[in-house]
């Protein structure tokens, strides 16, 4: 039973230890230093602990199992959390074949801030729409855009920071 315990206790500490690890580099990524480094602080004590466990006991294999599995589902809880907690902005840019079908004003009155730039693909026109906004309202802009202008080209990249434009006023 001790041997059971031990590993479940190996197991689940390292997913608990790699998930902060994953969002300590995320959350240092975007700018929250000081959240990072307490994260860092008990990921860290987590970590010796279980390594000090395993390490003492490397004639008991189901130990280090348990430690590697563990660091594996680590990495994809911790991936979960994250895409749960959708930190931060990002920028989409819509590329679009027609602008005369009222998108960019669908997407505006959304609350969406659009910025329209025109362009020569290889087909022609094209128009792209920059619009920055919170990673938790992706989906919402994908929905809009499946219904109004399926044949969108999106990419999504990443904002670390940005200063001024038009944003959405949080509801309290």
């Amino acid at each position: 039973m001790d041997v059971l315990f031990q590993t479940l206790f190996i197991f689940f500490a390292r997913i608990v230890d790699v998930s902060m690890g994953t969002l300590r580099m995320i959350l240092l990524v975007k700018g929250y230093r000081r959240i990072a480094a307490c994260i860092g602080f008990f990921e860290v004590m987590i970590y010796i602990i279980i390594l000090g466990k395993v390490v003492g006991s490397l004639n008991n294999p189901i130990y280090i199992v348990a430690y590697c599995a563990g660091y594996a589902s680590g990495n994809f809880v911790g991936s979960k959390i994250e895409e749960r907690l959708s930190i931060g902005r990002l920028i989409a840019q819509i590329i679009i074949k027609d602008i005369s079908n009222g998108i960019v004003e669908k997407l505006r009155d959304s609350g969406y801030g659009v910025t329209v730039f025109e362009g020569e693909g290889r087909d022609g026109k094209r128009y792209m729409l920059n619009v920055i906004l919170e990673r938790k309202k992706i989906k919402a802009l994908y929905t809009l855009l499946d219904k109004n202008e399926s044949s969108a080209f999106v990419t999504t990249m990443d904002i670390r920071s940005s200063l001024g434009g038009y944003f959405q006023p949080k509801k309290m």
